[in-house]
């Protein structure tokens, strides 16, 4: 039975090369929820890495998932070298902590990009297995990101791996767009754990 309490997440994240102990807390019942696809409902512990919430429009540039300001990309650093990467393209800062905690339960190693710029860097640091972006990001957004990821892969520069769009647009146009600029797929949020599992596992051999 899972219990009614807090139940307490502790991450070492890696943040411009210095690890940082980073402590979230999800309620179990703003875990259900968040699986049921209520984003808003995830809860984050007053710390002085505190994450400040984001209403819906407002998408700080300079926030991560941790709070800090830092440049680059986080880490959520391996348990186990032979298990599939995903690199996160995401901005907002709750869409953040759901789609991390979601692909840490699901036993994968995630890095994680606040907009493209970043992913074009964390890419041509380490191609991952498989790429979540978002569409519509400040500075660059992920339909521009995804066609130049294309054009290096190929020039045979970078390594190839799928592209899977994660976005709240969701009509036939977006769809269209994504798949113009070179994604596999193209997911809707909110998240749903159950069917973003699914649609990881066609791409990549998730664990157990």
């Amino acid at each position: 039975m899972r219990p009614d309490g807090p139940i307490t997440k502790v991450r070492r994240v890696s943040v411009g090369g210095a690890v940082q102990m980073t402590q979230i807390v999800f309620n179990s019942a703003a875990i259900a929820a968040a699986q049921a696809g209520a984003m808003a409902a995830m809860q984050r512990q007053a710390t002085p890495n505190s994450l400040a919430y984001s209403p819906p429009g407002h998408h700080p540039s300079s926030a991560s998932a941790s709070g800090l300001e830092a440049k680059g990309c986080m880490t959520m650093l391996p348990t186990k070298a032979t298990t599939p990467e995903v690199l996160l393209v995401e901005d907002n800062p709750i869409n953040q902590v759901v789609a991390l905690e979601f692909l840490a339960l699901m036993g994968v190693q995630t890095r994680l990009a606040n907009n493209g710029l970043e992913a074009l860097s964390a890419c041509g640091l380490a191609a991952p297995d498989l790429v979540l972006m978002d569409i519509q990001m400040p500075g660059m957004d992920g339909l521009e990101c995804t066609r130049r990821l294309r054009e290096l892969q190929a020039a045979g520069t970078l390594a190839p791996f799928p592209i899977l769009a994660l976005t709240a647009h969701a009509l036939d146009s977006d769809v269209q767009a994504s798949m113009e600029a070179g994604m596999d797929e193209h997911l809707t949020k909110p998240l749903d754990f159950k069917s973003l599992r699914n649609h990881l596992g066609r791409w990549v051999k998730l664990p157990e």
